[in-house]
This record gives structure tokens, C-alpha cells and sequence, in this order.
């Protein structure tokens, strides 16, 4: 079964499948090359005709993932320019009034698309939500500080997404007035960062382990520019940049982003760089982005916004426990690594003697979930309800029983988009529960809904969080509140 709706471009046609229709592929910009390589996002060519919409554009120029990660977040690569688009799934094309969702995945800005088949919107479709997701353009080509250049491209694509979900969603039986942004990893931190930006684009936001935001001093991301143009043998401009094919550029970005994820070093990257681990990210341009997300949300900036914030209980075991990082470690390592991302001095004694059994390796995993995830996740939560949003907290803690992985990064992604039964068995194993998909499903349908996902609003002097785990955890106040208050 077909249907047909029209948008500002052209009519698309997409298909129906057990009361959903998916429009997928959609241009909402034009491709990114040529005399658009390293511009701002430009509308796409409008089409004559019916577009087909049937299956998954090209995906924005990325590396593969390394070995364990390829099999964990599988990661699929759509060749193509046309790679500004998005997809839509519906359960009611000439409807109108229903809540809509735009996801932004994660990937560090390097990695990752729209269409990774966990994040199918046929759940959020089938629950009365018009859900979309997006590509970016990602590493080098959205994110790069180079001279001749607006920086911020990638974020500037999801802006131009989301302005054309505002201006076409009613053809796919959505409502503009209700549009909830939601994201994981980094783009958890772009929904914090767009957020913080005040646009009027959408009345609530959800973001998922990437709650601080990250936004890079300038001069900071401009030593990973002529690093890496140092390795290509170019110039650090955009017209020298701009003379390479992407897939030729992929090598050297991917040898920068390593040695700064693994030993991240602020006399040679720079602070801001060196305390993320990940050399590409949005930049203090001083026009989009004039401060750091966190210090725009304490100040203010979002509070017309619903905001759900959260995390997982063991974000940084995805990254240690199946490479076999973590039992390498040592408590000496693991100072000298923490220092180098940020962590204030003094904070590894203080973890060391809280948790006295734990490996080295459980140790750090604890650390920089809390430095890079939890503790910002706090922050942002208490500094927007401070200036009067509406927020609400969770913590995602089923463990999984694979790769010693525990209740890792990324591990909650199946269960909000109800989506188990997708390439979720290298990293959930092989029964995941769910009952607990069930509940996460329904309190992001929920939100986008009604603005309440089910429990009790944050609050900085309560701190109501919701844990969603097997069995199910309530609601807590102030989890591991002890290690929170180190931070502060």
C-alpha cells in the first residue's frame, strides 16, 4: 500500500505496513558538495513528479567503526551526495494534530545515520507519534574548524532539518506546535546545544547520555585542523580541504580522533578537546554558539522547553570492558588518564577509597561516567529547573549480560524506540526484557504527548530521579548522591 504527500519540494511516496507509513530518503537540503562543500545548508532542488520514498538515502561520509564497536552499533554506510535527508514514519498521512518526535543519533560527530535500522519510528508511529530522523553531516565536513568556512556545519543541518520538519510535518499528520527533539550520545549533546540556542523549533527535548553539551574553544579545535592537515599534507583551509575527496580525508581525521579519545593530552590539543575526547564537536563560533551550553541552560536559555534528562548507570563500560582496555589498567593509569579528560586532581583518590574492591578498570569506567555523563546530566537538570522548566530525570540501569558490558552507553537505545528485536543482540544479549522496552517506550511517547513522562518532575532539592531497570526501580532521590557531591 502507497501514499503520497506533498512537501515544500515535491510529493513523496512512501509505503504502508501494519497501519505505518514510512517516507524515507527525504531531501530537506541540498547535497553537500561541490559548490556546497563546507557551506551552510542550502534547500535542496525542488522535483517534478512523485519522489519515491522507499528506502534509505545515502548516509553523510563517516569511517567504520573498529573492531568490537562494528558489531555493537551496527552502523550502515548508504553511498551517495544526497545525503541531507530524513525519514518519516506515520500513522495517519492525512491526519493532523499528532505529536511528533525527531531523533538525532549519536556516533561522537563522526559516526552514525538516520537510518541504523534500531532507530525504526514504526513503534513511536504505532503509539500515535509522527517520529523522524535526520542525517548530518558528521567529523571533518560538519564539524572542522577551517578558515574560509562557517563553523558549526553539522549543527547547522540539524537546524535545517528541523525548520523543515516545522514547515512540512503537517502533511505527514503532525503537529509544528509539538515537536519533541530527542538524541543519544552526541546527540544528546547536540539536544542540549540546540536547547541552549533558544530557537523555537520544538516545545520539548530529550537527551540521553550527552547531557553536558560540548563546545570547543576555537583555538582548540583549530590544532586538530592543522594536525590534521599536517597528516594530508595540505594546508588548514577550507578551499585546501575542500580540493580532497572526503573518503580521502577519513584516515587522518580517524588517527587524530584516536589519539585524543585514548590519551587525551591538554598541552597538545587543548583543553576543551583534551576533556571531551573527541577531537571534532561543535565550536564557541561566537555568532550560533556564543557559550557553553550548560552555562546557557543555568542562565536561562531553554526554560519555555520540557526537558526528560538522563543517563546510564556504567556509560564509559561500552568503551573499556570489551576491548579489554580495562584490565590493563592500573589506579596509576587510571589518574593519569582521568587527569587528561578533566577530571579534577584529587577525584581518583577519593573514587579509590568510596569503591575499595573495584579493578582499576571498574574504577575508571565509574569515574568518567560520572564526569563526562551523570554529573553533567545533574547540572543541566538542576540549572533549567532552577530558572523554571519543567524537567524530569532518569537513569537507565538494566545491566546486560554480555562483554561484561553492565548497564554501558548506548545499552537503552532498543528499549525507547521498542525496537529489541534490531541489531540489539551483541550489546543486550540474546532475551532482553521487554517489559522494561514497555515502560521507556511509553514515558518518551508520553512526553512527547502530554510533556509528562510519568513520574515526579526534578527538582535540585529533591533530585527525583526515575531507574528504570529489571525489576523495576521507581523513583530515587538523589542516587549515589555521595559521588555527585565530589563534583561540586
Amino acid at each position: 500500500m502507497e501514499a503520497v504527500v506533498e512537501t515544500s519540494y515535491g510529493k513523496v511516496r512512501g509505503t504502508t505496513q501494519d497501519g505505518v507509513t514510512a517516507f524515507l530518503g527525504i531531501p530537506y537540503a541540498a547535497p553537500p558538495f561541490g559548490p556546497n562543500r563546507f557551506r551552510a545548508p542550502r534547500p535542496p532542488r525542488p522535483w517534478d513528479g512523485v519522489r519515491p520514498a522507499v528506502e534509505y538515502g545515502p548516509t553523510a561520509p563517516k569511517p567504520g567503526y573498529p573492531k568490537p564497536f562494528d558489531a555493537l552499533l551496527p552502523d550502515p554506510d548508504i553511498p551517495g551526495e544526497d545525503c541531507l535527508n530524513l525519514n518519516v514514519w506515520t500513522p495517519e498521512p492525512g491526519g493532523s494534530g499528532l505529536p511528533v518526535m525527531v531523533w538525532i543519533h549519536g556516533g561522537a560527530f563522526r559516526n552514525g545515520s538516520g537510518a541504523v535500522p534500531l532507530y525504526s519510528g514504526h513503534a513511536f508511529a504505532r503509539d500515535g507519534v509522527v517520529c523522524v530522523t535526520i542525517n548530518y553531516r558528521l567529523g571533518v565536513e560538519g564539524f572542522a574548524n577551517l578558515p574560509g568556512a562557517p563553523l558549526n556545519r553539522g549543527l547547522l543541518d540539524q537546524i535545517a532539518a528541523l525548520e523543515w520538519v516545522r514547515d512540512n510535518i503537517a502533511g505527514f499528520g503532525g503537529d509544528p506546535g509539538r515537536v519533541t527533539v530527542f538524541g543519544e550520545s552526541a546527540g544528546g549533546m547536540s539536544v542540549t546545544t540546540l536547547l541552549s540556542l533558544d530557537l523555537g523549533l520544538f516545545r520539548r527535548a530529550i537527551a540521553q547520555s550527552g547531557a553536558g553539551g560540548i563546545a570547543q574553544d576555537p583555538d582548540d579545535a583549530m590544532l586538530v585542523t592543522k594536525e590534521m592537515a599536517a597528516r594530508l599534507g595540505v594546508e588548514p583551509t577550507a578551499e585546501a580541504f575542500a580540493a580532497l575527496d572526503p573518503a580521502a580525508i577519513i584516515p587522518a581525521q580517524a588517527s587524530v580522533a584516536a589519539e585524543v579519545a585514548m590519551l587525551p593530552d591538554p598541552g597538545r590539543w587543548g583543553a576543551t578537546t583534551a576533556a571531551g575526547g573527541m577531537s571534532l564537536t561543535p565550536v564557541l563560533d561566537g555568532e550560533l554558539l556564543t557559550r557553553r551550553p550548560e552555562d546557557a541552560i543555568a542562565a536561562g536559555a531553554g526554560r519555555d522547553v520540557d526537558l526528560l534528562i538522563g543517563y546510564t548507570s556504567e556509560e564509559f563500560r561500552l568503551f573499556l570492558m570489551p576491548t579489554g582496555l580495562a584490565a590493563q589498567l592500573t589506579d596509576e593509569a587510571v589518574g593519569v588518564v582521568a587527569a587528561g579528560m578533566g577530571v579534577p586532581s584529587g577525584l581518583p583518590a577519593a573514587y579509590r577509597d568510596r569503591y575499595p574492591d573495584m579493578t582499576a578498570g571498574e574504577l575508571m569506567a565509574t569515574i568518567i561516567t560520572d564526569s563526562l555523563f551523570r554529573v553533567p546530566a545533574n547540572r543541566a537538570a538542576a540549572g533549567h529547573a532552577a530558572s523554571g522548566g519543567r524537567t524530569w530525570m532518569y537513569e537507565f540501569g538494566w545491566r546486560s549480560p554480555n562483554h561484561d558490558l553492565g548497564a554501558c552507553h548506548a545499552l537503552e537505545l532498543g528499549f525507547v524506540f521498542d525496537n529489541l528485536s534490531a541489531g540489539t543482540g551483541g550489546m543486550a544479549g540474546p532475551n532482553p526484557p521487554q517489559a522494561l522496552a514497555d515502560r521507556m517506550h511509553r514515558a518518551w511517547a508520553g512526553f512527547a504527548g502530554t510533556g509528562d513522562p510519568g513520574w515526579e518532575r526534578f527538582d535540585p532539592s529533591t533530585r527525583a530521579v526515575r531507574m528504570f531497570g529489571e525489576p523495576d526501580g521507581g523513583v530515587a532521590g538523589d542516587p549515589r548522591g555521595g559521588d555527585r557531591a565530589l563534583w561540586d
